[in-house]
């Protein structure tokens, strides 16, 4: 595992950083989980949050077991793998699976047509995991539901086929007791967004059919050097992004195309943001996007030279020494890295909305086609939305996406009889909501990031409401087809989408940044006006 600063100003910003930090003894105390190295007020929570530091070797306690889950699911014909979680339940094990180009469909999801499509897939053959540290996440809550009822109205008994993965004393510990499924207790020293190399990482995984030993093996090899004052990967990477963020070049463009790992930026997303963005601090993770060389930015390489830091290393070694040098980050900002004080904001907004007889939607500022925009815009048309959009990023500001839409919908577009690779990819890009991203992002020299509601409120969802306040906020909902009930609840997942939506609007707009919703009333037209109208701007 190695950092290799390509950047002169980065390389000596980050040597002296780290002269002081081996000064103070940080690379050995961290190692050695001293919890006292963030401040006073850190520390209680610091001092039950470290545990992601040995797994590389507790973890192999669980692999006797993982081998016999997995064996025993291959024997049943269980091939088909569905992961529901959120945040640090999903990305690691996500990344994984794509890394090792083995199918896990994850569920981070409520819309109800994502969801429509994997209860429709192969349900005989299906093994749910169902993981969730707390045990209370309400769209976890949910698919446990759903599959629950599925499995058993298709004479399934539910549980041959849910596995359980969360905390020990958790409500979700209990379910899994009450309903018989198999379980699998997590390590409750291990937050959420560092718990990549635990239960949380490896059981989906394996029963997927990844070698979750190998990426124990990676992570092991690279552990002996985080005690090291020099050739201390998560240090220096941790120098890097601290140092510069210190600097003002707090926004993190995460490169990775040459890469051979899948999906590895937004793992890197959740760590950071959640772990940074607060207290009015934090570095934003940006994604996918060509670099504005606007002074603040600071170029992440995965395995290659694109970029100010090169990061090379396997991913089990990746895992780590991002968690590590997060951790280091997070002690540069004076800020506490393993709390999220923020993500409850939206969640109590959603409650509270969720109880109330109809979501209180209110009327749109104007309609453009199959798209209402709801917010406070003087625009009268779309591409006049996008343009006040664009130009209300202050300065060392950005603008974030934020859709609350089907996020493998686009996959599905339909494609001409007889097209061509290019026709195919414009069919795909027009029915694609995320392409708004680099099309705003074509008309500003500020950072545009691009999220999957509800999946980034357990991610850049900290770091809009605790971070900077210089965001500026878009945010797409759309119309439901047919919905999907939840047994035992009073709401169906579109109410509860569209609930989650409007929660975290409100959040944002108590803190009077620019915030305007578009909400989409024919999914697939009004994704296609988006496009057009982003052209246009």
């Amino acid at each position: 595992m190695e950092v290799t600063y390509r950047e002169e100003g980065v390389a000596s910003a980050a040597s002296s950083v780290a002269g002081r930090l081996v000064a103070d003894g940080v690379p050995a105390r961290l190692a050695g989980g001293d919890p006292t190295l963030w401040g006073e007020d850190a520390e209680a929570e610091a001092a039950v949050r470290l545990g992601w530091l040995t797994l590389p070797r507790s973890s192999r306690e669980l692999l006797p077991r993982l081998g016999r889950l997995a064996e025993r699911a291959r024997a049943a014909g269980l091939t088909n793998v569905v992961l529901a979680g959120m945040g640090g339940s999903s990305l690691a094990a996500e990344v994984i699976c794509a890394t090792a180009d083995v199918p896990l469909t994850v569920l981070d999801t409520t819309d109800p047509g994502q969801v429509r499509r994997a209860l429709a897939d192969r349900l005989e053959a299906t093994v749910v995991v169902v993981a969730g540290k707390s045990g209370s996440t309400v769209e976890t809550d949910c698919h446990l539901r759903i599959y629950e009822r599925l499995f058993a109205d298709a004479g399934i008994a539910p549980a041959d086929r849910i596995v359980v993965v969360t905390d020990p004393g958790s409500p979700l510990e209990k379910r899994a007791a009450d309903g018989g499924f198999e379980l699998v207790l997590a390590r409750p020293d291990v937050g959420g967004r560092y718990s990549a190399l635990s239960a949380f990482g490896l059981v989906p995984s394996a029963l997927a059919g990844a070698d979750v030993e190998r990426l124990l093996d990676d992570a092991e090899e690279v552990l002996p050097l985080l005690s090291r004052d020099t050739g201390n990967p998560g240090l220096d990477l941790g120098a890097a992004i601290g140092g510069a963020a210190l600097a003002g070049r707090d926004k993190l463009l995460i490169e990775d195309q040459l890469s051979a790992t899948t999906g590895l930026p937004d793992w890197i997303e959740q760590l950071v943001a959640e772990s940074t963005g607060k207290q009015g601090r934090g570095i934003l993770p940006v994604v996918g996007a060509d670099p504005n060389e606007t002074g603040d930015e600071l170029i992440v390489a995965i395995e290659t030279d694109l970029g100010d830091v090169r990061v090379d290393g396997p991913l089990g070694a990746q895992f780590l020494v991002w968690e590590y040098a997060t951790a280091v980050a997070g002690l540069l900002l004076e800020i506490d890295p393993f709390d999220q004080p923020n993500v409850a904001e939206s969640k109590e907004n959603t409650a509270a909305l969720l109880a109330l007889p109809d979501l209180p939607t209110g009327a749109p500022a104007f309609v453009d086609g199959p798209v209402e925009v709801f917010g406070s815009s003087t625009a009268k048309d779309l591409p006049g939305v996008f343009a006040e959009l664009l130009g209300a990023i202050p300065a060392g500001g950005y603008l974030a996406i934020m859709a609350y839409l089907d996020r493998l919908a686009a996959f599905d577009a339909p494609v001409p009889d007889g097209a061509d690779f290019e026709q195919m990819t414009d069919a795909w890009m027009w029915a694609d909501p995320a392409t708004l991203r680099p099309l705003l992002a074509l008309r500003t020299d500020r950072p545009v990031t691009f999220g999957w509601g509800p999946r980034f409120l357990h991610s850049t969802g900290q770091y809009h409401k605790g971070g900077p306040q210089n965001g500026v906020f878009l945010q797409i909902t759309g119309a439901v087809a047919e919905d999907v009930t939840v047994p035992g609840m009073p709401y169906t997942l579109g109410r509860l989408q569209l609930a989650q939506a409007l929660g975290d609007l409100g959040a944002l707009e108590t803190r009077g940044r620019p915030a305007v919703r578009l909400h989409l009333t024919d999914r697939a037209a009004g994704v296609a006006r988006l496009l057009a109208a982003a052209q246009e701007a």
